[in-house]
Protein backbone atom coordinates (compact mmCIF):
# COMPACT_ATOMS: atom_id res chain seq x y z
CA UNK A 1 0.00 0.00 0.00
CA UNK A 2 2.77 2.43 0.78
CA UNK A 3 4.58 4.21 -1.91
CA UNK A 4 7.80 3.19 -0.04
CA UNK A 5 8.26 -0.36 0.04
CA UNK A 6 8.69 -0.61 3.95
CA UNK A 7 6.21 -1.58 6.20
CA UNK A 8 3.54 0.87 7.43
CA UNK A 9 5.28 1.11 11.08
CA UNK A 10 8.57 2.92 8.96
CA UNK A 11 7.19 4.87 7.12
CA UNK A 12 5.06 6.99 9.51
CA UNK A 13 6.18 6.35 12.68
CA UNK A 14 8.12 9.17 14.43
CA UNK A 15 10.23 7.28 16.93
CA UNK A 16 12.98 8.62 19.49
CA UNK A 17 15.81 7.04 20.29
CA UNK A 18 19.10 8.54 22.65
CA UNK A 19 22.65 7.87 22.40
CA UNK A 20 23.96 4.41 21.44
CA UNK A 21 23.48 1.11 22.92
CA UNK A 22 27.70 0.55 24.17
CA UNK A 23 30.38 1.89 25.93
CA UNK A 24 32.03 2.87 22.88
CA UNK A 25 28.55 4.99 21.29
CA UNK A 26 28.13 6.80 24.73
CA UNK A 27 31.81 8.38 24.42
CA UNK A 28 30.93 9.38 20.91
CA UNK A 29 28.03 11.13 21.83
CA UNK A 30 30.30 12.83 24.26
CA UNK A 31 32.34 13.84 21.57
CA UNK A 32 29.45 15.08 19.36
CA UNK A 33 30.50 11.76 16.83
CA UNK A 34 26.79 11.21 15.76
CA UNK A 35 27.88 9.12 13.48
CA UNK A 36 29.96 6.74 15.44
CA UNK A 37 26.85 6.80 17.50
CA UNK A 38 24.66 6.14 14.75
CA UNK A 39 26.48 2.97 13.28
CA UNK A 40 26.73 2.13 16.88
CA UNK A 41 22.88 2.14 17.25
CA UNK A 42 22.37 -0.27 14.12
CA UNK A 43 24.54 -2.61 15.47
CA UNK A 44 22.43 -3.06 18.85
CA UNK A 45 19.48 -3.77 16.26
CA UNK A 46 21.35 -5.87 14.44
CA UNK A 47 22.90 -7.79 17.24
CA UNK A 48 19.36 -7.90 18.95
CA UNK A 49 19.84 -6.06 21.43
CA UNK A 50 16.95 -4.19 21.82
CA UNK A 51 16.68 -3.51 25.19
CA UNK A 52 20.00 -1.89 25.42
CA UNK A 53 18.69 0.67 22.77
CA UNK A 54 15.48 0.97 24.25
CA UNK A 55 16.99 2.03 27.60
CA UNK A 56 18.65 5.13 25.46
CA UNK A 57 15.42 6.43 24.35
CA UNK A 58 14.88 10.21 25.29
CA UNK A 59 11.91 11.04 27.50
CA UNK A 60 9.27 11.38 25.38
CA UNK A 61 10.33 8.44 23.03
CA UNK A 62 10.35 6.19 26.21
CA UNK A 63 7.01 6.00 26.90
CA UNK A 64 6.23 5.20 22.77
CA UNK A 65 8.10 2.08 22.07
CA UNK A 66 8.90 -0.17 24.23
CA UNK A 67 12.25 -2.12 23.43
CA UNK A 68 9.76 -5.05 22.27
CA UNK A 69 8.16 -2.76 20.04
CA UNK A 70 11.63 -1.66 18.83
CA UNK A 71 11.69 -5.34 18.21
CA UNK A 72 8.82 -5.96 16.37
CA UNK A 73 9.49 -2.58 14.06
CA UNK A 74 12.85 -4.68 13.17
CA UNK A 75 11.69 -7.81 12.60
CA UNK A 76 9.26 -6.50 10.55
CA UNK A 77 11.75 -5.13 8.62
CA UNK A 78 13.76 -7.70 7.87
CA UNK A 79 10.30 -9.45 6.89
CA UNK A 80 10.00 -7.47 4.05
CA UNK A 81 13.10 -6.42 2.97
CA UNK A 82 15.01 -9.53 3.61
CA UNK A 83 17.80 -10.21 5.72
CA UNK A 84 19.94 -7.70 6.48
CA UNK A 85 23.77 -7.64 5.17
CA UNK A 86 25.66 -5.09 5.91
CA UNK A 87 25.70 -0.88 6.43
CA UNK A 88 27.39 1.07 3.96
CA UNK A 89 27.76 4.68 3.07
CA UNK A 90 27.10 7.22 6.32
CA UNK A 91 26.14 10.40 5.54
CA UNK A 92 25.74 13.71 8.53
CA UNK A 93 24.04 16.81 7.39
CA UNK A 94 21.43 19.22 9.23
CA UNK A 95 17.74 19.93 8.97
CA UNK A 96 15.62 22.47 10.59
CA UNK A 97 18.42 23.22 13.22
CA UNK A 98 18.86 19.08 14.07
CA UNK A 99 22.03 17.48 13.32
CA UNK A 100 20.60 14.55 11.18
CA UNK A 101 22.86 11.03 9.94
CA UNK A 102 21.89 8.57 7.18
CA UNK A 103 22.90 5.22 7.61
CA UNK A 104 22.83 3.44 4.25
CA UNK A 105 21.65 -0.52 5.41
CA UNK A 106 21.58 -3.05 2.86
CA UNK A 107 19.03 -5.79 2.96
CA UNK A 108 18.92 -8.52 0.69
CA UNK A 109 15.71 -7.32 -1.36
CA UNK A 110 16.70 -3.28 -1.32
CA UNK A 111 18.71 -0.79 0.30
CA UNK A 112 17.36 1.24 2.92
CA UNK A 113 18.57 4.69 4.73
CA UNK A 114 18.45 4.79 8.33
CA UNK A 115 17.64 8.33 9.15
CA UNK A 116 18.76 9.81 12.59
CA UNK A 117 17.88 12.96 13.79
CA UNK A 118 19.64 14.32 17.13
CA UNK A 119 18.93 17.20 19.36
CA UNK A 120 21.48 19.43 20.81
CA UNK A 121 21.66 17.24 24.05
CA UNK A 122 22.64 14.03 21.47
CA UNK A 123 19.50 12.82 22.06
CA UNK A 124 17.73 11.01 18.94
CA UNK A 125 14.57 12.65 18.50
CA UNK A 126 13.31 11.25 15.17
CA UNK A 127 13.97 7.48 13.40
CA UNK A 128 13.27 6.38 10.04
CA UNK A 129 13.94 3.98 7.23
CA UNK A 130 13.74 5.82 3.84
CA UNK A 131 14.58 4.84 0.85
CA UNK A 132 18.39 4.96 0.30
CA UNK A 133 19.73 7.50 -2.56
CA UNK A 134 23.12 7.79 -3.13
CA UNK A 135 25.46 8.28 -6.60
CA UNK A 136 23.31 8.55 -9.83
CA UNK A 137 20.24 7.14 -8.24
CA UNK A 138 20.09 10.41 -6.94
CA UNK A 139 19.54 12.35 -10.62
CA UNK A 140 15.64 13.44 -11.41
CA UNK A 141 14.73 13.99 -14.85
CA UNK A 142 12.62 16.14 -16.41
CA UNK A 143 9.80 13.95 -17.47
CA UNK A 144 9.55 15.07 -21.38
CA UNK A 145 5.67 16.11 -21.30
CA UNK A 146 6.96 18.90 -18.74
CA UNK A 147 7.29 22.35 -20.18
CA UNK A 148 9.09 24.34 -17.94
CA UNK A 149 8.22 27.77 -19.43
CA UNK A 150 4.49 27.81 -19.33
CA UNK A 151 4.50 28.17 -15.20
CA UNK A 152 5.90 29.68 -12.52
CA UNK A 153 6.03 28.21 -8.74
CA UNK A 154 5.70 29.94 -5.97
CA UNK A 155 6.38 28.89 -2.14
CA UNK A 156 3.78 29.27 -0.14
CA UNK A 157 2.32 28.10 3.42
CA UNK A 158 -0.63 25.09 3.95
CA UNK A 159 -2.20 26.08 6.90
CA UNK A 160 -1.64 27.97 10.24
CA UNK A 161 -0.49 27.89 13.77
CA UNK A 162 2.10 25.46 15.09
CA UNK A 163 0.66 22.66 12.27
CA UNK A 164 1.49 25.21 9.06
CA UNK A 165 3.60 23.38 6.17
CA UNK A 166 5.68 24.82 3.12
CA UNK A 167 4.21 24.15 0.15
CA UNK A 168 4.76 25.13 -3.43
CA UNK A 169 2.25 26.39 -5.74
CA UNK A 170 2.42 25.62 -9.54
CA UNK A 171 0.58 28.01 -11.73
CA UNK A 172 -0.21 27.95 -15.24
CA UNK A 173 1.46 31.50 -16.61
CA UNK A 174 -1.76 33.56 -18.16
CA UNK A 175 -4.70 35.53 -16.25
CA UNK A 176 -6.68 32.57 -15.17
CA UNK A 177 -8.54 31.38 -13.58
CA UNK A 178 -7.30 28.01 -13.25
CA UNK A 179 -8.69 24.96 -12.19
CA UNK A 180 -6.45 23.36 -9.14
CA UNK A 181 -5.65 20.46 -7.79
CA UNK A 182 -4.35 19.24 -4.19
CA UNK A 183 -1.83 16.36 -4.28
CA UNK A 184 -2.26 14.24 -0.93
CA UNK A 185 0.50 12.04 0.04
CA UNK A 186 0.73 8.59 0.68
CA UNK A 187 1.75 6.40 4.36
CA UNK A 188 5.12 8.11 5.84
CA UNK A 189 6.77 11.32 6.28
CA UNK A 190 6.87 12.62 2.50
CA UNK A 191 8.52 15.38 0.86
CA UNK A 192 6.06 17.70 -0.89
CA UNK A 193 7.43 15.36 -4.54
CA UNK A 194 6.66 12.42 -2.99
CA UNK A 195 10.34 11.37 -3.32
CA UNK A 196 11.33 7.99 -3.58
CA UNK A 197 15.29 7.63 -4.49
CA UNK A 198 15.19 9.42 -8.28
CA UNK A 199 11.28 9.25 -8.38
CA UNK A 200 9.47 12.30 -7.78
CA UNK A 201 5.75 11.31 -8.56
CA UNK A 202 4.14 14.72 -6.92
CA UNK A 203 6.46 16.79 -9.13
CA UNK A 204 5.86 14.64 -12.54
CA UNK A 205 2.02 15.46 -11.76
CA UNK A 206 2.65 18.96 -10.65
CA UNK A 207 5.10 19.99 -13.87
CA UNK A 208 2.44 17.97 -16.35
CA UNK A 209 -0.63 19.15 -15.00
CA UNK A 210 0.80 23.15 -15.23
CA UNK A 211 1.70 22.43 -18.44
CA UNK A 212 -1.92 21.91 -19.27
CA UNK A 213 -3.42 24.64 -17.84
CA UNK A 214 -4.14 23.10 -14.27
CA UNK A 215 -2.55 24.64 -11.37
CA UNK A 216 -1.31 22.65 -8.54
CA UNK A 217 -0.61 22.59 -4.79
CA UNK A 218 1.84 20.39 -3.28
CA UNK A 219 3.27 20.44 0.36
CA UNK A 220 5.53 18.93 3.19
CA UNK A 221 3.75 16.24 5.01
CA UNK A 222 2.95 16.90 8.67
CA UNK A 223 5.26 14.01 10.02
CA UNK A 224 8.14 15.68 7.96
CA UNK A 225 8.03 18.41 8.87
CA UNK A 226 6.67 18.57 12.55
CA UNK A 227 8.28 15.15 13.13
CA UNK A 228 8.92 15.88 17.05
CA UNK A 229 6.17 17.59 18.23
CA UNK A 230 4.30 14.77 16.67
CA UNK A 231 5.90 11.92 19.11
CA UNK A 232 4.80 13.88 21.58
CA UNK A 233 1.15 12.92 20.50
CA UNK A 234 2.25 9.56 19.33
CA UNK A 235 -0.22 7.70 21.65
CA UNK A 236 -3.86 9.76 19.62
CA UNK A 237 -2.16 9.96 16.36
CA UNK A 238 -4.63 9.08 13.77
CA UNK A 239 -5.12 9.96 9.76
CA UNK A 240 -6.68 12.71 10.71
CA UNK A 241 -3.44 14.09 11.96
CA UNK A 242 -1.29 12.47 9.40
CA UNK A 243 -3.47 13.45 6.13
CA UNK A 244 -7.17 14.62 6.75
CA UNK A 245 -6.32 18.27 8.62
CA UNK A 246 -3.82 19.73 5.99
CA UNK A 247 -5.41 18.31 3.36
CA UNK A 248 -8.92 20.11 3.50
CA UNK A 249 -6.21 23.19 4.56
CA UNK A 250 -4.63 22.90 1.23
CA UNK A 251 -8.21 22.83 -0.28
CA UNK A 252 -8.81 26.02 1.50
CA UNK A 253 -5.71 27.71 0.86
CA UNK A 254 -5.94 26.80 -3.06
CA UNK A 255 -9.21 27.96 -3.16
CA UNK A 256 -8.71 31.43 -2.43
CA UNK A 257 -5.53 32.03 -4.46
CA UNK A 258 -5.26 34.25 -7.22
CA UNK A 259 -5.99 32.95 -10.88
CA UNK A 260 -7.28 30.08 -9.52
CA UNK A 261 -11.10 29.26 -9.90
CA UNK A 262 -12.52 28.52 -6.67
CA UNK A 263 -15.31 26.63 -7.96
CA UNK A 264 -12.72 24.20 -9.45
CA UNK A 265 -10.63 23.23 -6.70
CA UNK A 266 -9.63 19.12 -6.83
CA UNK A 267 -8.13 17.08 -4.85
CA UNK A 268 -5.65 14.18 -5.61
CA UNK A 269 -4.56 11.09 -3.26
CA UNK A 270 -2.05 8.23 -3.59
CA UNK A 271 -1.91 5.45 -1.78
CA UNK A 272 -3.00 6.11 1.75
CA UNK A 273 -3.95 9.62 0.31
CA UNK A 274 -6.69 7.79 -2.09
CA UNK A 275 -7.53 5.57 0.67
CA UNK A 276 -8.77 8.78 2.72
CA UNK A 277 -10.10 10.00 -0.68
CA UNK A 278 -13.84 9.85 0.60
CA UNK A 279 -12.86 11.27 4.15
CA UNK A 280 -11.55 14.63 2.08
CA UNK A 281 -14.83 14.72 -0.42
CA UNK A 282 -17.24 14.62 2.95
CA UNK A 283 -14.86 16.84 4.85
CA UNK A 284 -14.97 19.19 2.12
CA UNK A 285 -18.42 19.34 -0.19
CA UNK A 286 -17.30 21.97 -2.01
CA UNK A 287 -14.09 20.03 -3.63
CA UNK A 288 -15.15 19.79 -7.41
CA UNK A 289 -14.25 16.11 -7.24
CA UNK A 290 -11.86 13.59 -6.20
CA UNK A 291 -8.99 11.30 -7.54
CA UNK A 292 -8.03 8.28 -5.85
CA UNK A 293 -4.58 6.66 -7.55
CA UNK A 294 -3.58 3.49 -6.08
CA UNK A 295 -6.68 3.81 -3.40
CA UNK A 296 -6.22 0.74 -0.93
CA UNK A 297 -10.24 -0.77 -0.49
CA UNK A 298 -9.63 -3.09 2.53
CA UNK A 299 -8.06 -2.63 5.79
CA UNK A 300 -4.44 -1.47 5.79
CA UNK A 301 -3.58 -4.78 7.97
CA UNK A 302 -4.69 -7.28 5.49
CA UNK A 303 -2.42 -4.83 2.77
CA UNK A 304 0.43 -5.20 4.50
CA UNK A 305 0.25 -9.13 5.07
CA UNK A 306 -0.35 -9.10 1.09
CA UNK A 307 2.90 -7.48 0.82
CA UNK A 308 5.38 -9.08 2.66
CA UNK A 309 4.12 -12.60 1.39
CA UNK A 310 4.43 -11.27 -1.90
CA UNK A 311 7.85 -9.54 -1.11
CA UNK A 312 8.97 -13.47 0.50
CA UNK A 313 7.42 -15.22 -3.08
CA UNK A 314 10.26 -13.77 -5.15
CA UNK A 315 13.20 -15.12 -3.05
CA UNK A 316 11.50 -18.68 -4.09
CA UNK A 317 9.88 -21.31 -1.35
CA UNK A 318 9.74 -19.31 1.63
CA UNK A 319 12.38 -20.51 4.34
CA UNK A 320 10.94 -21.49 7.63
CA UNK A 321 12.78 -18.43 9.00
CA UNK A 322 10.47 -16.25 6.45
CA UNK A 323 7.64 -18.40 7.55
CA UNK A 324 8.20 -17.45 10.97
CA UNK A 325 7.67 -13.95 10.17
CA UNK A 326 5.14 -14.11 7.86
CA UNK A 327 3.53 -16.61 10.72
CA UNK A 328 4.32 -13.59 13.50
CA UNK A 329 3.13 -10.67 11.36
CA UNK A 330 -0.55 -12.94 10.93
CA UNK A 331 -0.52 -12.87 14.53
CA UNK A 332 -0.02 -8.47 14.67
CA UNK A 333 -2.71 -8.36 12.18
CA UNK A 334 -5.25 -10.78 14.34
CA UNK A 335 -4.38 -8.30 17.27
CA UNK A 336 -5.07 -5.37 15.05
CA UNK A 337 -8.82 -7.34 14.60
CA UNK A 338 -8.74 -8.12 17.83
CA UNK A 339 -11.98 -6.99 20.33
CA UNK A 340 -9.85 -6.37 22.93
CA UNK A 341 -7.81 -3.53 21.26
CA UNK A 342 -8.37 -0.45 23.00
CA UNK A 343 -7.13 3.05 23.41
CA UNK A 344 -4.70 2.05 26.18
CA UNK A 345 -2.77 -0.73 24.42
CA UNK A 346 1.01 0.02 24.51
CA UNK A 347 1.64 2.36 21.35
CA UNK A 348 3.62 1.59 18.92
CA UNK A 349 3.24 -2.33 19.48
CA UNK A 350 1.22 -3.13 16.51
CA UNK A 351 3.49 -2.85 13.44
CA UNK A 352 4.61 0.12 15.20
CA UNK A 353 1.65 1.94 14.93
CA UNK A 354 -0.45 3.25 17.95
CA UNK A 355 -3.73 1.68 19.22
CA UNK A 356 -5.46 5.31 18.16
CA UNK A 357 -4.58 4.98 14.69
CA UNK A 358 -5.79 1.25 14.07
CA UNK A 359 -8.97 1.83 16.29
CA UNK A 360 -9.78 4.98 14.03
CA UNK A 361 -9.34 3.19 10.67
CA UNK A 362 -11.63 0.27 12.17
CA UNK A 363 -14.89 -0.33 10.07
CA UNK A 364 -13.58 2.59 7.39
CA UNK A 365 -14.58 0.87 3.96
CA UNK A 366 -13.09 3.09 1.74
CA UNK A 367 -15.24 2.43 -1.44
CA UNK A 368 -18.41 2.04 1.16
CA UNK A 369 -17.50 5.62 2.25
CA UNK A 370 -17.74 6.79 -1.46
CA UNK A 371 -21.30 5.88 -2.28
CA UNK A 372 -22.56 8.68 0.25
CA UNK A 373 -20.27 11.43 -2.06
CA UNK A 374 -22.41 13.61 -4.39
CA UNK A 375 -18.35 14.85 -6.42
CA UNK A 376 -17.39 13.16 -9.06
CA UNK A 377 -14.57 10.38 -8.57
CA UNK A 378 -11.55 9.11 -10.95
CA UNK A 379 -10.04 5.57 -9.90
CA UNK A 380 -6.67 5.06 -11.46
CA UNK A 381 -4.66 1.58 -10.50
CA UNK A 382 -1.35 0.60 -11.39
CA UNK A 383 -2.20 -3.18 -12.84
CA UNK A 384 1.62 -4.49 -11.95
CA UNK A 385 1.69 -2.97 -8.32
CA UNK A 386 2.13 -4.98 -5.91
CA UNK A 387 1.41 -2.46 -2.83
CA UNK A 388 -2.05 -2.11 -3.61
CA UNK A 389 -2.99 -4.51 -6.45
CA UNK A 390 -5.95 -5.29 -8.53
CA UNK A 391 -8.11 -6.16 -5.29
CA UNK A 392 -8.11 -2.69 -3.91
CA UNK A 393 -9.13 -1.62 -7.44
CA UNK A 394 -11.88 -4.56 -8.03
CA UNK A 395 -13.21 -3.43 -4.37
CA UNK A 396 -14.05 0.35 -5.79
CA UNK A 397 -15.37 -1.18 -9.00
CA UNK A 398 -17.88 -3.38 -7.14
CA UNK A 399 -19.20 -0.05 -4.90
CA UNK A 400 -19.18 2.70 -7.07
CA UNK A 401 -19.92 1.09 -10.76
CA UNK A 402 -22.83 2.16 -13.02
CA UNK A 403 -22.99 5.41 -11.24
CA UNK A 404 -22.89 7.82 -13.93
CA UNK A 405 -20.42 10.18 -11.89
CA UNK A 406 -17.78 7.78 -11.31
CA UNK A 407 -14.70 6.91 -13.91
CA UNK A 408 -12.90 3.76 -13.94
CA UNK A 409 -8.96 3.30 -15.55
CA UNK A 410 -6.61 0.95 -15.06
CA UNK A 411 -3.16 1.01 -16.64
CA UNK A 412 -2.24 -3.01 -17.02
CA UNK A 413 2.14 -2.04 -17.17
CA UNK A 414 2.20 0.45 -14.42
CA UNK A 415 3.39 -0.09 -10.94
CA UNK A 416 2.64 1.83 -7.73
CA UNK A 417 3.99 5.20 -8.63
CA UNK A 418 2.84 4.95 -12.26
CA UNK A 419 5.76 4.31 -13.98
CA UNK A 420 6.30 1.57 -16.72
CA UNK A 421 7.39 -1.39 -16.68
CA UNK A 422 6.99 -5.41 -17.36
CA UNK A 423 7.19 -8.14 -15.98
CA UNK A 424 6.49 -8.84 -11.87
CA UNK A 425 7.06 -5.14 -9.83
CA UNK A 426 9.72 -5.36 -7.85
CA UNK A 427 11.05 -2.35 -5.08
CA UNK A 428 14.25 -2.25 -6.88
CA UNK A 429 11.83 -0.52 -9.77
CA UNK A 430 12.07 2.37 -7.48
CA UNK A 431 15.42 2.27 -7.77
CA UNK A 432 15.73 3.61 -11.47
CA UNK A 433 14.37 6.94 -12.75
CA UNK A 434 10.75 6.37 -13.94
CA UNK A 435 8.20 9.35 -14.35
CA UNK A 436 4.16 9.03 -14.30
CA UNK A 437 3.28 7.50 -17.54
CA UNK A 438 2.22 10.57 -19.69
CA UNK A 439 -1.28 8.87 -20.51
CA UNK A 440 -1.80 8.82 -16.62
CA UNK A 441 -1.12 12.85 -17.28
CA UNK A 442 -3.64 12.91 -20.68
CA UNK A 443 -6.51 11.33 -18.52
CA UNK A 444 -6.37 13.12 -15.20
CA UNK A 445 -6.11 16.34 -18.22
CA UNK A 446 -9.18 15.15 -19.75
CA UNK A 447 -11.19 14.28 -16.47
CA UNK A 448 -10.81 17.62 -15.36
CA UNK A 449 -11.61 19.25 -18.26
CA UNK A 450 -15.04 17.28 -18.63
CA UNK A 451 -15.57 19.10 -14.59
Amino acid sequence: MLKRWTMLILAIACVGISAGCSTSAQKASGSDDRTGLAVEFVQCLVDGKFADAAAHFDSKMSSAMSADGLKQTWEALIGQCGAFKRTGDVRATQEGGFDVVLVACEFERTTLDLKIVYDKDGKIGGLWFVPHVAGDKAQYTTPAYARRDSFDELEVTVGSGEWKLPGTLTVPKGAGPFPGVVLVHGSGPNDRDESLGPNKPFRDLAWGLASRGIAVLRYDKRTKIHADKMAGAVNTFTVKEEVIDDAIAAVKMLRGSKKIDSKRVFVLGHSLGGMLIPRIGKADSRIAGLIVMAGPTRPLEDIILDQIIYLSSLDGPPSPETEKRISETRHQVASIKSRELSPSASALSLFGVPAAYWLDLRGYHPAQAAKSLNQPISILQGGRDYQVTRVEYDGWLKALSGRPNVAFKLYPSLNHLFMEGAGKSTPQEYDKRGPISQTVIDDIVAWIGAH
